[in-house]
């Protein structure tokens, strides 16, 4: 169970993280770890506009079976 972070960087391309954090975890919390890991990377400049970045949970198998 994690995030994914999609952030746009000034080359157009969109690189994305895999944030492990809970279910719960703040959207800006969120964004800024995928932020800084990036930064790390030495990439090209990501947007550090917080609405550019697409945020979204991807559940596990036993979440999935909950559902069901």
């Amino acid at each position: 169970m994690f995030w994914m972070v999609a952030l746009v960087a000034v080359d157009g391309r969109q690189y994305v993280y895999r944030v492990y954090a809970p279910r719960k975890a703040l959207p800006a919390d969120l964004f800024w770890a995928a932020y800084h890991c990036h930064e790390e990377d030495g990439r090209p400049r990501a947007s550090d506009w917080f609405d550019a970045a697409e945020i979204r949970w991807v559940g596990g198998s036993e979440e999935l079976a909950r559902q069901s």
